[in-house]
């Protein structure tokens, strides 16, 4: 889940208590939760579309008066989990990568199944192409990136030092109160049910990447990280991957709270290079 989500969720909760204890201001919003504006826009369109907040003419917001029908409606309010037509694509073409073959995409089959015109599919694939999901082959068509090992620890190791260099700078930021209680709300989002299923909450990454406000450490993940993070996400679907991974975000932020940066690098560096069970065993004949 996104930290987006995550402010989303919070505030729901105070607003159909009538609870809110937070000013409705994007400067308010982003103290209090320790963040860049960016989520906090994303976490307000959403709980403006679910009929919790209006924005009034002059720009502001004010939570709306919900009667208790519906307060009822959307008391089980969750965020949008529906895929659009790209993230079903692009999840669909990252599986067919982990064979490790060079497969090219079927544009009319695949355009079906989505039920979308080949057409707006190949923008979906120029898109793709841009991210390195896909390369484009003249005369061929759209090839689909082969997983490689030595691809993905070359992205582990260069994302180690971008991470390293995002706690560095998000070091100042991470002492004050809006900032522990973010990243409290994230610990507590990845978390071991009484049935033993393993919840993953990845947003503490992007939380410090929000706090260490470097652009240049933010565009290599736009650039080169949404196959690599599909990657994960599907790997986090292994029982015994996302209980590693849930273990590993606790240490990293139980150090994070105690401003031990040592030991939150040493933590940090361990769930980066270790937390790929399923992945680091996939291997293919050159």
């Amino acid at each position: 889940m996104k930290l987006s989500a995550h402010i989303q969720n919070d505030l729901s909760s105070q607003l159909r208590s009538n609870s809110l204890s937070i000013p409705l201001t994007m400067d308010g919003l982003s103290q209090h939760y320790g963040v860049s504006y960016t989520p906090i826009r994303q976490a307000l369109d959403e709980l403006i579309e679910a009929g919790l907040i209006k924005k009034k003419k002059n720009g502001r917001l004010e939570p709306l008066k919900l009667s208790e029908e519906k307060r009822i409606e959307i008391s089980t309010f969750e965020p949008s989990q529906k895929k659009n037509p790209t993230d079903r694509i692009t999840e669909e073409l990252v599986q067919l990568s982990l064979s490790g073959k060079e497969i090219f995409v079927r544009e009319e089959a695949t355009a079906r199944k989505h039920n979308i015109s080949r057409s707006s599919l190949r923008q979906v694939l120029q898109r793709l192409a841009g991210e390195g999901l896909v390369l484009h082959i003249p005369r061929r068509g759209w090839q689909i990136k082969p997983f490689r090992q030595a691809d993905l620890q070359a992205f582990i190791e260069v994302r180690e030092a971008i991470e390293f260099k995002a706690l560095d700078l998000a070091c100042s930021k991470l002492k004050c109160k809006e900032s522990k209680s973010s990243l409290r709300i994230i610990r507590q989002a990845n978390k071991i049910s009484d049935s033993g299923v393993a919840t993953i909450d990845n947003s503490l990454h992007q939380f410090l990447l929000e706090l260490a406000d470097n652009p240049y450490l933010q565009d290599f993940f736009d650039r080169h990280g949404k196959y690599f993070s599909i990657l994960f996400n599907w790997e986090g679907e292994n029982p015994e991957a996302a209980k590693q991974a849930v273990a590993q975000h606790h240490d990293i932020i139980d150090a994070l709270l105690d401003e031990n940066w040592a030991l939150a690098k040493k933590h940090l560096s361990h769930h980066l290079r270790e937390n790929h069970p399923v992945l680091q065993e996939i291997s293919f004949k050159a």
